[in-house]
């Protein structure tokens, strides 16, 4: 369980320029409204379904509001709740490689807008360099002004066309989000590399870390978001 991981963004506070913050202004500024965005999660099996899972029941132990949004997985379509009432929106979207959807690039922003108002979200957080739907929730959040954090979660190299095609949507996407995090100081370099970023912006959080070990780095990344 990424324990480092959901410790950080526990720590996490709202800017109160926020456009997503005014609508949840009888809540404590300790407490962060949430949403993940990914094409991976259960039913899917891996690694990355499995963070944002964790991730997700850490958060809401700690007091904080998370939903999730992913694609439909066959029938498993609509609103479902999965353990201590995780809320997930399974979109009408159909993966078309590797459980990865069509890019549409503005086809989501209704329902992405419609979600954020309706859940009071104050911070959207998305997952894996090769999401779809994550690059996308980046640009549409930022879009209407909401706070942006991006977990990188794989190694890609430079000279195929895949990973070429790949780092140039992630530069594309980074270069507007508050922060990032990878989960292990090679992912750090190599996303640094990949993405054209400053090493000051991106937080090396390795899974399984026990958070009491890392609280001057979670201070810092807590201070970056409230800027």
């Amino acid at each position: 369980m990424s324990a480092a991981v959901m410790t950080t963004h526990t720590e996490l506070k709202c800017d109160c320029n926020s456009p997503g913050l005014h609508l949840d202004e009888h809540k404590s500024d300790a407490t962060l409204r949430i949403l993940m965005v990914s094409d991976f999660l259960y039913p899917n099996a891996g690694g990355v379904e499995n963070h944002i899972y964790q991730l997700s029941q850490c958060l809401i132990s700690r007091g904080h509001k998370v939903v999730i949004l992913t694609h439909s997985y066959g029938n498993r379509s609509g609103v479902r709740y999965l353990t201590n009432g995780l809320k997930v929106y399974y979109a009408p979207r159909q993966p078309v490689y590797c459980q990865v959807t069509l890019p549409t690039i503005f086809g989501g922003f209704r329902l992405l807008r419609i979600i954020l108002i309706r859940e009071r979200i104050t911070l959207v957080h998305a997952h894996q360099a090769f999401s779809v739907m994550g690059h996308e929730a980046i640009l549409q959040a930022r879009t209407m002004g909401y706070k942006a954090v991006f977990t990188d979660h794989s190694l890609f190299g430079f000279a195929d066309v895949s990973s070429i095609l790949t780092n140039k949507v992630l530069k594309f996407s980074l270069a507007d989000v508050h922060e990032v995090i990878c989960v292990s100081h090679t992912s750090k370099e190599n996303t640094v590399l990949r993405a054209c970023l400053s090493p000051h912006h991106v937080w090396a959080i390795p899974n399984g870390k026990r958070w009491m070990h890392l609280n001057s780095s979670l201070t810092s990344l807590a201070g970056g978001l409230a800027d």
